[in-house]
């Protein structure tokens, strides 16, 4: 799992975004969020990095406790 903090939340249109701690940003779409409804910007979570047709995307992403 990689670490990182949500950068930009857009919770209307269901994704957005994380800064990960190796430096890059990967977009994330609510399908791939445990609780997507609760999440906030700043929280630091950690997720799975995968390959999509617009480049590698974040997925199965929950909050770090």
């Amino acid at each position: 799992m990689t670490a990182g903090t949500i950068k930009t939340l857009v919770p209307d249109r269901g994704f957005g975004f994380i800064a990960a701690e190796d430096g890059k940003e990967y977009f994330f779409h609510r399908s791939g969020v445990q609780d997507f409804d609760t999440l906030l910007g700043g929280e630091k979570v950690s997720f799975e990095i995968e390959p999509s047709p617009k480049g590698p995307r974040a997925n199965r992403v929950q909050l770090s406790r």
